[in-house]
């Protein structure tokens, strides 16, 4: 059983905050052993979408990015991870299933882009994403650019 919770940054509580913030320095910066900006000024002007377990703990995490922040015209899921823990269980599926309802809720908006790590490819096609562009680097890890839209 996984609760969800949504808010705009400045209803995160300092737990959340500490959390959330661990679980990508967790994955982005150590597992992937990527160096890179993580607090690149969006968090602030986002929704924080946090996954957590029956025991409390953070499993699975999203920022939903309002149109005109990360792209001109368009919403975004960004900084999409989970737990190590938790993978290859459905939970990267379930995490993205609800981003696309709480963007459709909060933004009013079916299509959203994003800027998916090409090896995930298949994970994004499978959940109504289609490749937009050509794949380029990202803090050195191929990416290429994926629309969603609703129908």
């Amino acid at each position: 059983m996984v609760r969800f919770r949504c808010v705009p940054f400045y209803d995160l509580s300092t737990d959340e905050l500490y959390d959330m913030l661990r679980l990508r320095a967790e994955v982005f910066v150590v597992e992937q052993d990527c160096v890179y900006q993580d607090l690149d000024n969006k968090d602030k002007r986002s929704y924080h979408l946090l996954c957590y377990d029956a025991e409390n703990d953070l499993i699975a995490y999203t920022r939903l990015v309002p149109k005109g922040i990360s792209y001109p015209n368009h919403p975004s899921i960004g900084r999409v991870v989970t737990s190590d823990k938790v993978r290859r269980k459905g939970i990267g599926k379930t995490i993205m299933k609800k981003s696309i309802e709480e963007i459709e809720r909060l933004f009013g908006q079916s299509e959203i882009k994003i800027s998916a790590q090409c090896y995930l490819d298949k994970f994004y096609r499978e959940m109504g994403f289609v490749p937009k562009g050509e794949e380029y680097l990202e803090d050195g890890i191929p990416h290429v650019g994926m629309v969603y839209s609703k129908g």
